[in-house]
This record gives C-alpha cells, structure tokens and sequence, in this order.
C-alpha cells in the first residue's frame, strides 16, 4: 500500500531509522501493560517489528496523520516517544504483549490503530512464534481505560472462538468495529 500524503509526512530517509536498528533513544518508555514482563530489545525487538511491518503493509494498519505504514512511527525521530514496544509473557513465552505509544494523550486514531494492530497480529499468527499477540494503548492516553477493556474484550472473544475479526463496541459509532472497517 503507497503512503498517503499528509503535511506531517516528509520524503527525508534521514529523520527515519532503519528496520534493522535498535535505537532506544527513538523508542517509547515501557508503560505499566509491559511491567513484569521479558522486553524484546535489540535483535529480538527488531525481528519482530520488521514482521510488524509487513503485516501492517498486508491488513493495512496505516497512522493518517503522518501518511505512513505505523509500524514506521517507532522509527521517526521526530516522535522518540511514540510507538511500540513489546515484550514477552513471564508466564507463557507463546504470548506477547504490544503496548502503543500514541504521540499525544488525544490521538484520535489510538482505538482504531490498536484494534487494527490486533488483527494483523492476531489474524496472521502463522507468520510469527506467538499463539496470541495482545494489544494495550499506554495509560498516558486520555481513553486508555476505554479502549484497553474494549481491546481485553476484543482478546476475549479471539480466545473463545480463535477468530480476530470479533466486533467490539465503538463509543463513536454505537456499533461495533468490522472486519471492514480495518482488514
């Protein structure tokens, strides 16, 4: 999928860091979903968010304010603090947890970019080492609570019926999220 244009976006190679980085100067602090657990770093982190890439290219899990592929924000040096982070279950390492940084405590598309980063993960687990791939937005967001029992719920219901194309209630809508509305 081409990038879409935006203002915010810029053509500059230079304020990005490449997929096979680590550079945790230009990646988001670990918030609360990831304490206690074994934090991907280095080649670990990088493996998997260059996957993360790619599955976000295929099921389209695009941020549309800056026109980029979201798996890109870990990588803009102009947003250190924003992005995921990943780490995996103390408890059950076939389970990983992906925490998302918004750039700002009201980003609007935090419900819609974690519940289309859900399914990407979740729908496409035969691309990667996890069963489940669960998703939290950082409790620095004004909905967190919202939106992270919205995504437990959604978790809920993939675990129950093993389909990631479960519906959860969207505040803004009164109806639930589709399959259509995020591949």
């Amino acid at each position: 999928m081409s990038g879409f244009p935006s203002p915010f976006s810029g053509s500059d190679g230079a304020i990005f860091d490449t997929y096979d980085e680590f550079v945790p100067d230009h990646l988001p602090e670990p918030g609360t979903f990831l304490d206690g657990q074994d934090l991907l770093s280095q080649e670990d982190h990088v493996a998997f968010h260059r996957l993360t890439k790619q599955l976000f290219e295929e099921r389209g899990v695009y941020d549309m304010t800056f026109g980029y592929n979201l798996a890109q924000l870990n990588l803009d040096h102009r947003h250190p603090s924003a992005g995921y982070r990943y780490a995996e279950d103390v408890d059950d390492q076939r389970t990983l947890h992906a925490e998302f940084t918004p750039t700002t405590p009201f980003c609007p598309q935090s419900h819609t970019l974690t519940v289309g980063s859900f399914r990407a993960w979740n729908g496409l687990t035969e691309r990667h080492e996890y069963d489940l791939v669960r998703v939290r937005v950082h409790s620095m967001h004004h909905r967190s609570g919202e939106i992270n029992d919205e995504l437990g719920e959604l978790e809920d219901g993939y675990l129950e019926s093993g389909d990631d194309t479960c519906t959860t209630p969207s505040e803004e809508t009164g109806k639930g999220v589709t399959p259509t509305d995020i591949r």
